[in-house]
């Protein structure tokens, strides 16, 4: 077995491929909103979710030439909400992944139209390629993606945070927001990735145990990176949640038991996955390289 840092690399290579042949060329009318989605999907990001769609796969024995098409779906709505989370009615940010926001390098209704071109492209590609086994499975893999996108999962979770900005919030309604904000499309790619091949009950649930303690991990790492990595090393504005006021792990636990609560998590990560039976060995490397991150 290859090393992960050579599995993740070939990955990452492999879906940047899949999302530049997904995406309309930008020489295809209209060339400017084409040419912006583009420029938001590629060339950037460590895409954490086509890797941990593609991890999923190797658990129930999933062809990644059906992983590939559901991980880049969900890239796509991730890379949607990045978009318009930077717009000025959002979190007015300037920079993301190293390069300026789409508002900026564009406009501000481009980026709104990327977002929701990008979402429709990612619905489209889970409704044109043969990703599962049956029709009624690929059906569910649509609903997964949709619920976690919508106002029961990523939109919902954006709408509370943007609620919260200068509020007190207990560690229960921040976990809340979180698992809908970033831990449902993390959730979502871990289960599509699982659903391209053999997929029980059983090893659904212990997948989505796995991926609600990666999602809330995730954004735990998130927030302590915001308040002590440098804007060069994120690639995006550092230090925004503490301008901004807003809630985060660091500004409730501090960063000392923030630390804790990640390696906590990483802990009930690996456990969920002792029960299943395929490999998982890219789901625990995964989760390391998730809490251990510098960007």
């Amino acid at each position: 077995m290859t090393d992960f840092a050579a599995w993740m690399q070939a990955c990452q290579a492999r879906m940047e491929r899949v999302l530049a042949d997904c995406l309309p060329a930008a020489t295809l009318a209209p060339q400017r909103l084409h040419e912006a989605m583009r420029y938001a999907v590629l060339d950037g990001g460590k895409r954490v979710r086509p890797l941990l769609a593609l991890a999923a796969g190797e658990v129930t024995g999933a062809a990644a030439e059906r992983v590939q098409h559901a991980a880049a779906a969900v890239e796509l709505i991730h890379v949607y909400s990045l978009v318009h989370d930077d717009l000025p009615a959002m979190d007015d940010d300037a920079l993301r992944r190293g390069k300026p926001t789409v508002h900026v390098e564009f406009d501000e209704a481009t980026a709104l139209l990327v977002g929701d071109a990008l979402q429709s492209l990612a619905f489209e590609l889970l409704a044109s390629h043969k990703l599962a086994a049956d029709a009624a499975t690929q059906l569910a893999m649509v609903h997964v993606l949709a619920q976690a996108s919508g106002s029961r999962g990523m939109a919902g979770g954006q709408a509370i945070d943007l609620a919260s900005v200068g509020q007190p919030l207990e560690l229960t309604e921040l976990e809340f927001m979180h698992i809908h904000k970033t831990g449902a499309l993390i959730r979502a790619a871990v289960l599509l990735g699982a659903h391209c091949g053999i997929l029980t009950e059983a090893a659904a649930t212990s997948l989505d145990r796995y991926a609600k303690c990666i999602g809330l991990a995730f954004q735990v790492v998130d927030d302590i990176l915001d308040a002590e990595a440098s804007t060069a090393t994120l690639g995006k504005t550092a230090g925004k949640d503490a301008a901004r006021n807003k809630p985060t792990y660091v500004s409730l636990l501090g960063a000392a038991r923030a630390r804790e609560l990640a390696q906590e998590l990483r802990a009930d990560a690996h456990a969920a996955l002792d029960t299943l039976s395929g490999s998982t060995t890219r789901l625990r490397q995964l989760a390391d390289f998730i809490i251990e991150r510098s960007y």
